[in-house]
């Protein structure tokens, strides 16, 4: 294990560890490594003053890893090795809030209509016709159909995603 101090593009200083120096690439390539205060992912290595050791620092070091080689060799054996730490988002209490209130909202939106599925829109155009009685519906469109239905005139509104349908 390697622990690096890193700091983002906002001057935010913060330690991490990585396995290897291979793995903290890995890991920054694929956008995982994030400043926990303010989320950016512009991230790169601080500058770390270098552990010297000593000959004292080795002999010391040497003992105990004897005594842990000791130990180990009268333990049990150990469990698998867990799977690899995903990455995760720390957010702060105004971000909790602002998902608390967007749950709200996708809430009180569905709980007071119905949902026609797939069928949303045809039937918001039976509805625009008089086909079929006005009331509250929700549902799914692609892209094309809610461009087709705004140009026709028929108001839509999107219904936001739930923060948990994104993770």
């Amino acid at each position: 294990m390697i622990k690096y101090a890193l700091i983002c593009d906002q001057g935010h200083t913060f330690e991490s560890w990585f396995s290897n120096a291979e793995g903290y690439e890995t890991q920054v390539k694929r956008g995982f490594v994030e400043c926990p205060t303010c989320q950016s992912k512009q991230v790169t290595k601080a500058l770390m003053a270098p552990s010297v050791s000593t000959s004292r620092q080795k002999e010391r070091i040497k003992a105990q890893t004897a005594s842990i080689m000791a130990a180990e060799m009268n333990a049990p054996p150990a469990p698998a090795p867990a799977p690899d730490p995903q990455p995760m988002a720390l957010l702060d209490e105004g971000q909790q809030a602002m998902r608390a209130m967007v749950r709200e909202l996708h809430r009180k939106m569905t709980e007071n209509s119905t949902d026609v599925g797939d069928r949303f829109a045809s039937e918001a155009r039976d509805m625009q016709s008089g086909d079929a009685p006005t009331r509250p519906i929700h549902g799914r469109a692609s892209l094309e159909d809610a461009k087709a239905l705004l140009e026709e005139g028929i108001a839509l509104m999107p219904l936001p995603t739930l923060p948990d349908e994104q993770n």
